[in-house]
């Protein structure tokens, strides 16, 4: 399978790139592992935040609300049961829940073989010989971008990620930067357009090929 490729300049190269069969030219008919591995994505990123007093936490209730007996009322010991209104919460958060998931090392690798393969048939895929920007400027990133036509929500791929290209591209909107080892589901499938450099596209065919 063959894609547009483009210059480091955004003019179109001559040569096109080749995408693997076995990485961009799966068919995809079931699509519960994809949302598998983006369920598990978004657990893996949830912090454990929410958190509730129990009857013993709450401030106050140490007074008995009556006596006893001979009042005709229910007996309580403390206006800070759970079944007041003010009271202690029964069986909410703590604040130290894991919500983490696991997925194993081959069905990952195959959900991202899947969706870069439905990224690619969508038309979604670019190539670029190389992302050079020595003067970290954000107006080189915008131009390049433009010129290629990467539209809507970008996932720049990227072999190494260093400063430069983190001051060269923070500050734009809908634009993400990612290095090819790192490649997810969540952010496949949520990109408008992929532009992915040569050397990280080698990164990903020796990843997710035949022979990873």
């Amino acid at each position: 399978m063959a894609v547009p490729t483009y210059t480091k300049s955004g003019t179109k190269a001559t040569v096109e790139a080749k995408l693997h069969k076995d990485v961009f030219g799966l068919s995809v008919e079931n699509h519960s592992l994809l949302k598998q591995a983006y369920d598990t994505y978004l657990a893996n990123g949830r912090l454990s935040l929410a958190r509730t007093k129990t009857r013993g936490e709450v401030r106050g209730g140490g007074k008995k609300p009556w006596k006893q007996k001979g009042t005709g009322r229910a007996r309580f010991g403390s206006s800070r049961v759970p079944i007041w209104r003010g009271g202690g919460i029964t069986f909410g958060p703590t604040g130290e829940e894991n919500y983490t998931k696991k997925l194993p090392v081959g069905a990952k690798r195959q959900a991202l073989r899947q969706a870069l393969s439905l990224s690619a048939k969508d038309g979604h895929v670019k190539v670029i010989e190389a992302y050079e920007n020595k003067e970290a400027k954000v107006s080189v990133t915008t131009k390049l971008l433009g010129k290629i036509e990467a539209k809507g929500r970008i996932l720049l791929v990227v072999s190494e990620k260093d400063l430069l290209i983190e001051r060269a591209t923070r500050n734009i909107p809908k634009l993400k930067v990612i290095q090819a080892k790192y490649l997810n589901v969540f952010d496949i499938l949520n990109a408008d357009s992929i532009v992915v450099t040569k050397p990280a596209l080698e990164t990903v065919h020796t990843w997710l090929g035949d022979k990873a």
